[in-house]
């Protein structure tokens, strides 16, 4: 796919995520023990040959920067190409996505790639963009939208694009809202291929609009005026825009299905920041069943249905059950969590009992070291 670039557009919906997003966007969300939400949308562009990445967020970047670096783990720290990183946090908030891309329209006009891949961050899944980029151009359209089908969409893609798809064609005759009425929906994964040229034009269109609008709302004003073509990708998916679909996904991953069909595909492995820590210390007398645990953590008391970060101490006696621990959090003794959310840096105390729900998890917000 030498003649693809890509560019991961970060200005998402973070309405009904803002307990994890305030000091950081979606995209840099620790998921599944050791990686990051971008970091699957971002190998599964290198696994297909793109070389050339461009990621542009709006704000609240300082985590995200810090995750990709030189973008070394994705093969992406090349003299020629590369992965970009535009951080528009000083911009006026006024902007729109496509003005934020405009203002770097030197990086678009530079790449050698006739095509783009256009696509978010939030939506987790293993995809052969290989495969999407053949059925693109064997289809002749203007256009390839990728899209997933569920019949859960009253509880899940919340506020997501969806999609009027011709059952016999394949083409696209209209899209929409997900407003969590229905059930059965085919649901937009905010993935786009089209020429360079197409999306330039987008770009400046957009940009002379005195309406603010999102940039995916001005490619589906197009329908009826360009050539749509879809492509139906059947695998896990999950967007991460909510609080309990992020639990949900991270939950999803202890299933061993899952968990295959995501890491363990010898063509498309998932790469993300490696961290070189010691192993995990399991003392003696610890019940540990179906968990995720990172590097680093030390665990005496009991773990069960969870997913771990990196140096988390779970202390005798301490009890955690179906919840996500995020990196650096210390369960003292005797305590008991369920259904529970702890982001970075939090010390839950001794004989503390959180419990949340399975749709509605509580969650402790990160603990600021800085005080």
């Amino acid at each position: 796919m030498k003649d693809y670039m890509a560019i991961l557009n970060l200005a998402e919906n973070e309405n009904n995520i803002r307990s994890l997003t305030t000091n950081r966007p979606i995209a840099s969300i620790p998921i599944g023990s050791r990686y990051r939400v971008i970091d699957f949308m971002l190998s599964n562009l290198v696994n297909a040959g793109i070389g050339n990445v461009g990621i542009f967020t709006e704000s609240n970047s300082r985590s995200l920067a810090d995750h990709l670096g030189t973008g070394k783990p994705w093969d992406l720290n090349r003299k020629n190409d590369g992965l970009f990183l535009f951080n528009h946090g000083l911009c006026n908030l006024m902007y729109t996505d496509s003005k934020l891309i405009k203002n770097n329209m030197e990086y678009i006009y530079r790449s050698k790639s006739k095509d783009v891949i256009l696509c978010s961050s939030y939506m987790v899944c293993n995809m052969d963009f290989a495969a999407v980029a053949r059925a693109h151009e064997a289809s002749g359209a203007d256009i390839t939208v990728v899209y997933t089908h569920t019949e859960k969409a009253d509880t899940e893609f919340s506020d997501c694009f969806t999609l009027d798809v011709d059952p016999e064609t394949g083409k696209l005759r209209g899209a929409g809202k997900n407003v969590g009425i229905g059930k059965v929906a085919d649901v937009c994964m905010e993935i786009f291929l089209m020429p360079k040229k197409l999306l330039t034009d987008f770009i400046y269109k957009s940009t002379s609009l005195t309406s603010l609008s999102n940039f995916y709302n001005l490619i589906f004003d197009q329908i009826g005026n360009l050539k749509f073509n879809t492509y139906r990708f059947d695998g896990f998916v999950s967007c991460i825009n909510t609080v309990s679909s992020y639990f949900k996904s991270n939950m999803d991953m202890l299933d061993i299905g899952v968990s295959s069909e995501l890491f363990r595909s010898v063509e498309r492995p998932i790469f993300t920041k490696i961290k070189d820590e010691p192993p995990t210390l399991y003392v003696k007398g610890c019940s540990v069943c179906n968990a995720l645990i990172a590097d680093g953590c030390r665990i005496e008391g009991t773990v069960k249905d969870s997913v771990l970060g990196r140096y988390v101490d779970v202390e005798k006696g301490a009890v955690v059950e179906n919840s996500i621990i995020l990196q650096n959090v210390r369960v003292h003794k005797n305590a008991r969590l369920s259904h529970v959310i702890i982001d970075k840096n939090v010390d839950i105390d001794e004989n503390t009992e959180l419990k949340g729900s399975e749709y509605f998890p509580l969650v402790i917000e990160k603990r600021n070291l800085l005080r």
